[in-house]
């Protein structure tokens, strides 16, 4: 096969699975050129015969658009690139999480593990410690970016794993969000474009509100992760500032990007010249023997931006995180200085001293395998309660788990009413910009599943029955 109709395949192809819409301008010949690295020549040998066969239009000193005649093929209900201009969904969300406030909630939107499976005893002991030995010159032992001995027992985690993260390349944080907040205002300005999944954690949306920056929401599968041919098309039709992903155990759908789409999506990233600021706060969570490596592990230019916390993995109230900011550390400890000056000193030792004394490792392996056992306890009784049009994506790994009802479903409706009899979920318009998750929803598996519990899944189970009895 020639190299022209390799290529007039290979966008025959993305027009079929909606990367290229119907009436949509295709990009120029030059730009596609240099996108595929073929001649000039070649490429225009490739859209005359897409032409030719239907595919594209031709018009007059203004390139090529995809035919009006083509439709794409339903194969996914989520176009390959979203686009909003402005997003709008704090007030949303804030209304969302603070219904998850009341204590006599039944809360399946929680966005953190089940309290009473941390270690508090002992986590507890090392803040009195840390309390009663912290030393009067400490507040300037602590500025960003952070306690050195704390930056020191990161990097040494990190090492562990075969990844080399220099102690001076990490930046402590209040939390993960904070991290994930000062990467994404390192490498970007109002108004510039930034890569999404679609569905995606709504912390990303409120960040980008907040910042008054574009979101480009891009194609991700429950099962196979960010679709990379509909990224790269993003980073062809806009100039992207960066990307905020999740490539382990994505929140909401629970999908791990394998080893090979990391480097794929590494080597995009070089390509475009686009940062990533990878969020990472749920790989310690993972179901079986081998935790997963983050995209920064095959990443040579200091490009990627590594968020993570012990939020997730040890206590939630600590609100300790970390970035591994690469060749932007010094510009991220800036940012720092000008909002939250510094992150706590006495939970900074606090964890200090709980990682040198206390059994962590021991901890995060009943904390996988418990989760692990009640996500499948879950997963079962949804099965056994819900029809079969429901799809249950029940990934390996984290806490979540992401249900899709038929298309025509408002899970606001069933929100709501869960509401009123004192249940919480995460509904789907939580995770999008836009309204392509209105009928999915998601779920936090990691409590017990106790009478209490047990009934609140049937009584959800029962709403969600009702509700597609009237659709």
């Amino acid at each position: 096969m020639a190299k022209y109709e390799q290529l007039a395949s290979q966008i025959r192809q993305q027009i079929e699975s909606g990367i290229w819409r119907a009436g949509e301008k295709m990009p120029s010949l030059r730009k596609q050129a240099a996108h595929s690295g073929m001649s000039l020549m070649t490429v225009m040998h490739a859209y005359q015969q897409l032409e030719s066969q239907g595919w594209l239009v031709a018009h007059p000193r203004s390139g090529y658009t995809v035919a009006e005649s083509i439709r794409i093929s339903p194969q996914s209900h989520n176009a390959a690139v979203e686009t909003a201009e402005a997003v709008d969904i704090n007030s949303f969300i804030f209304d969302v999480l603070q219904a998850c406030r009341k204590p006599y909630m039944i809360n399946f939107a929680f966005a953190y593990p089940d309290p009473n499976l941390y270690p508090r005893h002992q986590v507890n002991k090392s803040l009195m410690h840390a309390a009663r030995s912290i030393p009067v010159s400490n507040a300037l032992d602590n500025l960003p970016p952070g306690n050195d001995t704390l930056r020191a027992m990161i990097a040494q985690r990190y090492a562990a794993k075969g990844i080399s993260i220099a102690p001076d390349e990490i930046v402590i944080t209040a939390g993960a969000l904070e991290a994930l907040n000062l990467s994404l205002q390192a490498v970007t300005r109002p108004g510039d474009w930034v890569v999404v999944e679609s569905p995606t954690f709504y912390g990303a949306l409120q960040s980008l509100e907040r910042l008054g920056l574009k979101a480009l929401s891009v194609r991700t599968d429950p099962k196979t992760g960010l679709d990379l041919t509909s990224l790269e098309r993003a980073f062809q039709s806009h100039s992207v500032k960066a990307c905020w992903l999740m490539t382990n155990h994505q929140n909401p759908l629970g999908f791990t990007l394998t080893e090979p789409k990391k480097r794929q999506l590494i080597s995009l990233l070089n390509k475009y010249q686009v940062a990533l600021i990878e969020d990472d706060v749920y790989s310690e969570l993972y179901a079986g023997n081998e935790q997963p490596l983050p995209a920064k592990a095959f990443d040579a230019s200091g490009n990627v931006m590594l968020c993570s916390s012990f939020s997730k993995s040890l206590v939630a109230g600590f609100r300790i995180g970390w970035v591994a900011a690469g060749k932007r550390a010094t510009d991220i400890q800036k940012l720092q200085l000008m909002s939250t000056l510094t992150t706590s000193v006495p939970i900074q030792l606090a964890l200090v001293d709980y990682l040198s004394t206390r059994n962590y490792e021991h901890h995060l392996r009943q904390l996988r395998r418990t989760l692990d056992k009640r996500k499948k306890a879950m997963c079962r009784l949804l099965t056994q309660m819900l029809p079969p049009d429901v799809e249950i994506e029940p990934a390996e790994g984290s806490y979540f788990v992401w249900l899709r009802l038929p298309v025509t479903s408002d899970t606001m409706a069933i929100y709501t009413q869960a509401l009123a009899e004192n249940i919480t979920i995460a509904p789907g318009k939580m995770f999008s910009p836009g309204k392509q998750f209105n009928h999915c929803l998601r779920l936090n598996t990691s409590f017990e599943l106790d009478e209490s519990h047990t009934d609140a899944i049937r009584r959800l189970a029962e709403i969600i029955n009702q509700h597609l009895e009237q659709q």
